[in-house]
Parts: structure tokens; C-alpha cells; sequence
């Protein structure tokens, strides 16, 4: 896998997390940097200026007993030591310290340990496992071990607490500022991708406030510029088709009055037949282009808007199975999408002497499907049935009617509503027309 692609997978993919990230990195860079610098130089010299302190005092006591190893300035020295070092002295005569050379490892022990070389110049061990409360220095002196015990806050700085408590506060309210800021930042464009997907959807917009970063503000200026042209260019075509509606009524009324006074004959019956064909060309092309028209979208049962369609259908004989898995509410513009549902329908029963029904929630989606048992659909003809006037005459009866336009306004009433149509195989031995609907 190639890095680039294997680091992506770890990367947020939302605005609000890159963002953060953008802001995070470098102040984790900030700290590891001030953390470095502050370990490498003021807990290293803190350290050795503390050490070289204990070890001073210490060897000036032992320089003092080397001058005068008597009892009683050994106590003397003892007791200036506790009262005015810190220090507790013990003086154990005739013992000796273990002949192992020992190999200090942490800062606090390799510093202590290259002070007391220097300033001491004897033999010692030091015992460091409770640093922060007390350090353990056993010195060899002739024919005896002096051992201190110093506290730990004569080598432990607290600054060490405070540096870190004062990186990790500071870092997590700037966090905490940078989160709150970015979040506002981000709610305008989500916001406006709302907005987008339910016009998208033939969903009314209401109350879209322009809000945001100057570039948020732009593109929401240019989506409601966007959605007012939309509107207004398909009231204009609605408009149109309707004058157009009535223009072509009034000599197909006009013809089917004339006809009716010619009486009854073979060649009248012929003229009726074409003319009602002609209402139902145009009745189609009409129905295509109007589309959606001005239908606003509701929040309806749609578990109930399949069933009446089947209901419908089956009073006019039709042999339907249905099958609805629960309830669903949603935003649908009810007679478009009855529209759809008709047509799927009208499609399978044409060419089919069995429908099957079914509609169900499928992840984030409502499913429906409608199969039949007919002929089916060549695969590489399955998109060219989605075109306008588009008929399949090679694999369809030639002689069941119909313009062509049945599936081309399902699918685009389903993509008007942000779903989509697929035509795949049925198991029953011919089509089935899969729907699928965002919630």
C-alpha cells in the first residue's frame, strides 16, 4: 500500500476534524519542543547546581572529621549538619561498602554521582529509589561509613510539576477555544449542504440564513441565486406546458366533436383511434415535461402511498403481491411520486401476468422494488429504457402501446426526490425495478 494512501485512512474526514488537526500538530510540536528545551537545559542544570550543593556540603563535613576525628566534634559537626543542611549523619566505625562499581543510569543519579566524585574524591554509593522523599549516600571513609541522608527536595525540583501541569492547562483550553471556534466555522457550511441536498430532494428551504466566513457567505449567496433560477425557470416551463396543454386540447376537442357527427363507419373509427392516440401522445409529453411542477413536499406515510397504488391496481384486476416490511414517515411531494409508483407498476403489469410489490428500510434508505414475470431486459438495454420515448420494441411487445415515457418519468421523479431507479433481474424470470430513497 502506498503511504500516502495508508495515512489518509487515519486522517479525519470532516472539515471539523482536519481542522483540528491542522491546529493540534503544531501545538504538540510546540510542546515537544518547549519539553526538550526545558529537560535538556533547566532540569539539567537545576539538577547539577542541587547536586553540587549537597556535594559540597558533604565533603565539607568530611574534610572537618579528617581535621578533627574526635567523638565530640563528630557530633558537633552532626548536629550543624541537621540544623543548618538538612542532612542526617550516621557514623558506622569498621565497616567497609561493597568493592562493586556501580553504573548510575538516570539524570538525577549521574549527576549526583560525577558531583560527588569530584568534590568528595571517595568511595560511595548512592540509593535513589525515593528521590522525591529522601537520596541515600553511603561514603567510605578509613576504617569507617558515613552515611547521609539528604532530603529529596534538595535535589527534586518541583518545577518539574508545575512546568508539565502548566503545558497540559494551557494546551487543553486552547483546544478547548480552537474547538469552539472551528465548530462555529463549520456549522454555516453544513448547514448550507443541508440546504443543498433538500432542494436537491424537492424540499422547500425556508429560513436559509446566510452566515459564516466571507467564502461561506459567497457560496451561500450563490446557492440561493442558483435555486431562485431553478424555480422560476420551471414555473416558467410549468406555465408554458399549460398554455401548451390548451392549445393542443382545442383542435383535438374540436376533431373528436366532428368525428362524432360523421356517425359510425370503418374509416371514422380509424380517425377516433388516431386522435385518441394523439391525446395520449400528448398527454405524455405533457406529463414528462411538467415533471414535478409546482408540488411541494410533504411528510407523508409512504407505507400508505404504496398500498393505495397496489390497492388501485388491483381493482382494475391486476394481479399484484405486496409486501411492506413496517412503517415509514417521510418528505415526499405525494402525487409525483404516486406518479412513479403508477408507472412501475403500469411497466411490469404491461409486460408481465404477475407483479410483485416490495418496500422496506435498507441501511440509511427506504427500498422498494416492483418484479414481474415478463420477457425481462437484455442487460446492455437496461439504461436506453430510461430514455425519453425510448421503446424496447425487440424485447417488448410492439403491439402494448405506450410512448416510451413511463420509466424516463419514474426515474425522474425518483432523482427529483435525491433516489435513484436500477433495472437488474428477477427471480421470477423477468425485470425488476429497484428504488431506492434517501431518508
Amino acid at each position: 500500500m502506498h503511504p500516502r494512501v495508508f495515512i489518509k485512512q487515519f486522517l479525519p474526514r470532516s472539515l471539523f476534524g482536519r481542522s483540528l488537526l491542522i491546529i493540534v500538530i503544531p501545538l504538540i510540536l510546540l510542546q515537544i519542543v518547549s519539553t526538550w528545551i526545558f529537560f535538556d537545559r533547566h532540569w539539567d542544570t537545576i539538577t547539577r547546581r542541587l547536586a553540587n550543593s549537597i556535594s559540597g556540603d558533604i565533603a565539607l563535613i568530611v574534610e572537618e572529621m579528617r581535621r578533627d576525628p574526635s567523638a565530640a566534634r563528630r557530633a558537633q559537626l552532626f548536629e550543624l549538619a541537621r540544623g543548618h543542611m538538612g542532612l542526617e549523619m550516621v557514623y558506622s566505625p569498621g565497616e567497609i561498602l561493597p568493592n562493586t562499581e556501580i553504573e548510575y543510569g538516570g539524570i538525577l543519579d549521574k549527576t549526583l554521582a560525577f558531583s560527588l566524585h569530584e568534590r568528595v574524591q571517595k568511595p560511595f554509593q548512592i540509593d535513589t529509589s525515593s528521590f522525591k522523599t529522601e537520596v541515600i549516600i553511603d561514603i567510605q571513609l578509613p576504617k569507617s561509613v558515613l552515611t547521609v541522608v539528604a532530603p529529596g527536595k534538595r535535589l527534586f525540583s518541583s518545577t518539574t510539576y508545575i512546568f508539565v501541569l502548566w503545558m497540559v492547562g494551557t494546551s487543553l483550553v486552547l483546544f478547548a477555544v480552537a474547538s469552539i471556534f472551528m465548530r462555529n466555522q463549520v456549522r454555516p457550511i453544513r448547514r448550507l449542504a443541508a440546504a443543498a441536498d433538500g432542494f436537491g430532494k424537492g424540499r422547500e428551504i425556508r429560513d436559509f440564513k446566510i452566515e459564516g466566513a466571507t467564502e461561506v457567505r459567497l457560496a451561500a449567496t450563490a446557492f440561493n441565486r442558483m435555486r431562485e433560477r431553478i424555480s422560476r425557470q420551471m414555473r416558467q416551463r410549468t406555465d408554458m406546458l399549460s398554455g401548451v396543454s390548451h392549445d393542443l386540447r382545442t383542435p383535438l376537442t374540436r376533431m373528436n366533436l366532428q368525428l362524432a357527427m360523421l356517425g359510425d363507419g370503418p374509416e371514422v373509427a380509424e380517425l377516433k383511434a388516431d386522435v385518441a392516440e394523439m391525446e395520449k401522445m400528448v398527454e405524455g409529453y405533457l406529463t414528462f415535461a411538467r415533471g414535478e411542477g409546482d408540488e411541494q413536499a410533504v411528510e407523508i406515510d409512504l407505507a400508505a402511498l404504496i398500498a393505495d397504488a397496489v390497492s388501485a391496481w388491483k381493482r382494475n384486476g391486476a394481479e399484484i403481491d405486496l409486501h411492506i416490511e413496517g412503517q415509514f414517515h417521510m418528505s415526499l411531494k405525494p402525487n409525483a411520486f404516486g406518479r412513479c409508483l403508477d408507472n412501475l407498476i403500469a411497466n411490469a403489469g404491461r409486460y408481465g401476468s404477475h407483479v410483485w410489490v416490495r418496500a422496506g428500510r435498507r441501511g440509511d434508505g427506504i427500498e422498494i422494488t416492483v418484479e414481474d414475470d415478463g420477457p425481462g431486459i437484455p442487460i446492455e438495454e437496461r439504461e436506453n429504457v430510461f430514455r425519453p420515448f425510448y421503446r424496447l420494441d425487440r424485447s417488448r411487445n410492439p403491439e402494448t402501446g405506450g410512448t416510451g415515457l413511463g420509466l424516463a418519468i419514474a426515474r425522474d421523479v425518483a432523482r427529483a426526490h435525491g433516489g435513484e431507479i436500477e433495472i437488474e433481474d428477477s427471480p421470477h424470470g423477468g425485470v425488476r425495478a429497484r428504488v431506492n430513497l434517501p431518508l
